[in-house]
Formats: C-alpha cells, sequence, structure tokens
C-alpha cells in the first residue's frame, strides 16, 4: 500500500501506452502519447427519450453545441425510445458507420423502471471506463448535491467505439461535454480505434 492507502499504482502493465507523458528524458513527451488523438470527430448524438421530440431536446442540443464549438462534426443526431432492445440496436447500428467515431447517448441513466440506457450499452460493451461515471458525478455534486446519487452516467467501449451516457438534462448534458468530452474524447476515440 502507498501513502494513499490504494495499492502500488506503478505495478500496472506499462505495456498499455499510457505514461504520464514521461519520456526516457524526464522531459514532457505528451506528444508522443497523443500521437493518435482524432483531430476531427465524428460524433453521433444520441438523446433516448419516449416523451421527448428532436425539437425539444435542449440537452442533444447543448452536445451538438459543444462538439461543433471545438470543432468536432456532429455526424448523426437521433432519437430512440426508452427501449433496451431499441438502445441497443441504435448503437450497434452507429458503431459501423466509418464517419462516427464516437456516441454520446443523452437520457435513460436514471433509476426509474424505463431508465435502460445503461443496461443496454453495458450489455455490449468490450469494455467500461468507470472513471467518466465516477468524474461526472464529481462534478456534478457540485451543482445538484446529493442527488447525484440517482444518476447512473458510464461509459464504455463497443467494437472500438467510446459510448458515453450522459442524463438528459441540459445541465448535464452540457457539463459532460464542455467539462470530460471534448477535452478527453480525441485522445480516447484514438487508443480505442486502434489497430
Amino acid at each position: 500500500m502507498n501513502e494513499h492507502g490504494h495499492g502500488d499504482h506503478d505495478s500496472h502493465d506499462h505495456h498499455d501506452d499510457h505514461d504520464h507523458g514521461h519520456g526516457d528524458d524526464g522531459n514532457d513527451s505528451h506528444d508522443h502519447h497523443h500521437a493518435h488523438d482524432v483531430e476531427t470527430l465524428g460524433v453521433a448524438v444520441v438523446t433516448v427519450s419516449s416523451s421527448r421530440s428532436i425539437d425539444e431536446d435542449t440537452a442533444g442540443d447543448a452536445l451538438v453545441d459543444a462538439f461543433e464549438d471545438d470543432g468536432h462534426e456532429v455526424t448523426v443526431r437521433e432519437l430512440v425510445a426508452d427501449d433496451f432492445d431499441g438502445v441497443q440496436s441504435t448503437v450497434n447500428r452507429l458503431v459501423d458507420r466509418d464517419d462516427v467515431d464516437a456516441i454520446v447517448t443523452s437520457g435513460g441513466t436514471g433509476v426509474t423502471p424505463d431508465d435502460v440506457t445503461v443496461e443496454a450499452v453495458t450489455d455490449i460493451a468490450a469494455k467500461t471506463l468507470p472513471g467518466f461515471g465516477e468524474l461526472f458525478r464529481r462534478l456534478s455534486y457540485e451543482e445538484i448535491g446529493a442527488r447525484v446519487v440517482a444518476t447512473r452516467s458510464m461509459a464504455g467501449i463497443v467494437d472500438s467505439t467510446p459510448v458515453f451516457c450522459l442524463p438528459g438534462s441540459e445541465n448535464a448534458a452540457r457539463l459532460g461535454a464542455e467539462e470530460i468530452l471534448v477535452p478527453e474524447l480525441p485522445h480516447i476515440a484514438g487508443l480505442a480505434g486502434r489497430e
């Protein structure tokens, strides 16, 4: 155990190209680490809702604005009902598209019986990225306090494509996109799609 009580972080496998920016010369080699970044992402924005239309989709609008303002392209914008099979088939169809580097869903991450986005995506994800949900909830806590415990936001890799599941509120979409996805998604998409 180290002084933080979390075990030794330095004992993990260093063959994953995760050098934290420290090259052999001791100088910052972050440029090498980010060599696989996708410069301009093609992003699919999928709203999961049985009660909203695209015209009323302020969360989806916030996601589109965040990505386009940063120079990325929203190549797909869809609305799908709160339905396990519908969400899963939509994600499976989108990961096969050449113009989709990442998928961001909005909605279906709560605790009502029809909130099934997390289950649908987790079921087909080869890997999950627990740090996304942890960080999103930490940032959300500053806005909504303890209500954040009902937020099940998650991320995973489906067929080499990152999929991020955000709550359906405009504030949540803006927070997740601006604070986490816009800065980190080019790097994650580049690593996930690497041969």
